[in-house]
């Protein structure tokens, strides 16, 4: 058991026998009176995401997660399949567990799968990855390097916004967590 005073975001613990990681977290101290902690939760099974209100006092269950790097393989629709690379046993993950992490992935691609009591529950990916633009408009003479952002969808199906110099066919460097262009190769 921790003291939710200890939780912070990215923190997973058990409530109400469902599993939840901590999405953001807020101390709020009173005039007067004891402090309250708000904590927005996201299940970790479902992905509902939920918001709670502690005293300074309570204390939550927190949980161990394995962590285990793994290939991406392919899916079917709602089913993502995933080799682990060192037992060769192929998990798989539900679109609902992998979310909005599914735009970013690409074939053979490593990945992290958190495991909880050998049950696979979430995808991390790295936080940069490096795509392929399959299409964008072309760059007009006189665009510039600190010029506008034009949209441009990568071999993944994500769209990201892109500098006007920037060419279909190019490799860009991508920020998984908040979609924004890092750079070309």
């Amino acid at each position: 058991m921790i003291s939710v005073s200890d939780l912070r975001n990215g923190t997973k613990v058990e409530m109400d026998k469902q599993l939840w990681e901590c999405l953001e977290y807020n101390h709020i101290k009173m005039g007067r009176g004891g402090a309250k902690i708000v904590c927005k939760f996201r299940n970790m099974e479902t992905g509902s995401i939920v918001e709670k209100t502690f005293n300074n006092s309570e204390k939550v269950q927190d949980i161990f997660i394995d962590y285990q790097k793994m290939q991406y393989l392919y899916n079917d629709g709602e089913i993502y399949t995933f080799m682990d690379l060192e037992t060769y046993e192929q998990p798989t993950l539900t679109a609902k567990q992998i979310g909005d992490n599914a735009k970013w992935l690409k074939e053979s691609m490593e990945v992290q799968v958190d495991y909880y009591q050998g049950k696979a529950l979430k995808l991390t990916l790295p936080n940069n990855v490096e795509l392929e633009i399959t299409y964008t408009e072309p760059g007009v003479k006189g665009d510039t390097a600190s010029g506008g952002t034009k949209s441009a969808t990568l071999e993944t199906g994500a769209v990201i916004q892109v500098p006007l110099f920037v060419e279909q066919g190019t490799i860009v460097k991508v920020d998984t967590r908040t979609g924004d262009y890092l750079g070309r190769l």
